[in-house]
C-alpha cells in the first residue's frame, strides 16, 4: 500500500491479497481515515459471527470474496462476491459467514463534505 502524506492519493496494488483470512476469527485493517471517510477492510474465517450493533454514521458494505448472511434491521439476506449495501445510520446489522469471507467496510462521516450533493466535478 503507497501511504505517503505528500500524494494526494492512496493506492493499493492488490486488496484481494492485502490481509490473509485467518486461520479462526476476524482481521480487521484500517486502510484510510480522514474527516469524510473511514474504509477498513475486513476478513472473516469461515462460521464467524459479528452479533447485532449499529453505527452512527451512514456505512456501505462491499463484499469482494466468499458467501455470508447479513442481518439488515428485520431482513435476512444471503451475500456473496460483488455485493454492495447501504447501511443508514442507527441500522442494527449482523454477518454470519459460511465462508471465509472479505470486505470493504466505508463509513461515511456526516457534513464532512461540503457540496456533495451537487456531484463530482
Amino acid at each position: 500500500m503507497t501511504t505517503r502524506q505528500s500524494m494526494p492519493f492512496i493506492r493499493i496494488d492488490d486488496l484481494m491479497s492485502h490481509q490473509p483470512f485467518p486461520d479462526d476469527g476476524i482481521l480487521t485493517r484500517t486502510l484510510h481515515d480522514d474527516p469524510s471517510l473511514k474504509v477498513v477492510l475486513f476478513t472473516y474465517s469461515k462460521g464467524q459471527e459479528l452479533s447485532e450493533h449499529t453505527a452512527t454514521m451512514p456505512a456501505v458494505l462491499h463484499f469482494l470474496e466468499g458467501q455470508a448472511e447479513l442481518t439488515l434491521g428485520s431482513e435476512r439476506i444471503k451475500v456473496g462476491p460483488g455485493a454492495w449495501i447501504h447501511m443508514a445510520p442507527k441500522l442494527p446489522h449482523s454477518i454470519s459467514t459460511q465462508t471465509p469471507v472479505r470486505m470493504v467496510l466505508y463509513l461515511i462521516k456526516q457534513g464532512a463534505m461540503p457540496g456533495a450533493e451537487e456531484g463530482c466535478a
